[in-house]
């Protein structure tokens, strides 16, 4: 009994945790809209439902909706695979990613998080590395060289800044001595801002580096060469329409959704306040239940927000700078990092 009523409260976290992450993901969509919008000094989206507060649903609608075209010479089986693959690592990699503070639900089981595992950092790092075989796959599929152009592009670009993104996390794990997301986020929080890893912890070159590489990880501007219309039509989803072209998109503002996550338990204290002990805990058992997640939610909204913006300001840079920027200054930047804060925790 014991072991059915773990399955089925791991089963009910899964379905939770996937809706609101897709919510969460369409939604992103609209305020990605509203604030490139206010920035070109237009209203974005605003006629469906109040605030445009509708939006993402009609638009997920549209794309159910719309007519779907497969080409006739792509390779069929592996054309419909390559967006599930996207998608699928987008929200596996949610599994580990812890919400609050440890809170016991029925029978001592985590409300917070579907899966607590020592080695949390590296099972994300291995979920998202896999989402490129998913662009890779699409462009060969597609039959078409511009697809093919977009995703040899992709595969070089993600291979590249992962190698820089992996290495700007090291200094992180040095000084909690662990893999496990949950030990990570407990060592910053003992006095608040103040211990967190961008701050007191003396990481904000690390940060810098995971930014940097967060941005091309993700396709996004001003790393989005893999699909630049002006030189690749549309890069390796060319070729797709309907639900399948909107998975990509699903798949990209996913992955925003766990670089934030990740770059809040790393870099800002994951659900910790900034004042950390400093702050008493208020007379409502459930406030104090919520409150780590409402700090958790809106540090990840700050990230996602810092990435429109971004895209708002930054034009797109040219590929050998994009290739430049990461093998000739963030690689030998995160390894000068791993030194200096090895030497920190030697002599400290």
């Amino acid at each position: 009994m014991t072991i059915l009523a773990f399955f089925l409260w791991s089963l009910l976290k899964v379905a939770v945790v996937t809706v609101v992450m897709l919510m969460g993901i369409a939604y992103t969509v609209l305020l990605e809209r509203k604030l490139v919008g206010r920035i070109q000094n237009r209203w974005g989206p605003s006629r469906v439902g109040p605030f445009g507060l509708l939006q993402p649903l009609v638009d997920g609608a549209k794309s159910f909706l719309k007519e779907d075209l497969i080409p006739t010479a792509v390779y069929r089986p592996v054309y419909l695979l390559a967006p599930i693959i996207s998608l699928g690592c987008a929200l596996i990699a949610i599994a580990v990613v812890p919400f609050g503070a440890p809170a016991m639900g029925p029978r001592g089981f985590d409300l917070f998080e579907i899966s607590n595992i020592n080695i949390g950092l590296l099972v994300i790092l291995g979920i998202t590395s896999m989402g490129v075989y998913g662009i890779a796959l699409a462009g060969w599929s597609s039959n078409n060289k511009y697809s093919l152009l977009g995703s040899l592009r992709s595969s070089a670009q993600l291979i590249s800044y992962e190698l820089a993104l992996g290495l700007s996390l090291v200094g992180v794990v040095l000084r909690a001595g662990s893999l496990n997301l949950r030990t990570i986020v407990d060592q910053q929080a003992t006095l608040g801002a103040a211990t967190w890893n961008i701050l007191g912890g003396g990481q904000i070159v690390a940060f810098f580096i995971y930014l940097m590489a967060a941005f091309a990880e993700t396709n996004r501007s001003p790393f989005d060469l893999p699909e630049a219309e002006s030189e690749l039509t549309g890069g390796y989803h060319t070729e797709y329409s309907s639900m399948k072209f909107a998975m990509f998109f699903m798949a990209e503002y996913g992955n925003m959704i766990n670089v934030g996550c990740v770059a809040t338990l790393l870099f800002l204290g994951g659900w910790t306040s900034p004042l950390g002990d400093l702050m008493p805990p208020l007379q409502s058992t459930l406030i104090n239940a919520l409150l780590p997640i409402f700090w958790f939610v809106i540090k990840v909204f700050g990230f996602l927000c810092l990435y429109v913006w971004v895209r708002g300001t930054l034009p797109r840079f040219r590929y050998d700078q994009l290739m430049n920027f990461g093998w000739r200054f963030l690689l030998p930047l995160a390894i000068l990092n791993i030194v200096g804060t090895s030497l920190w925790l030697a002599y400290r």
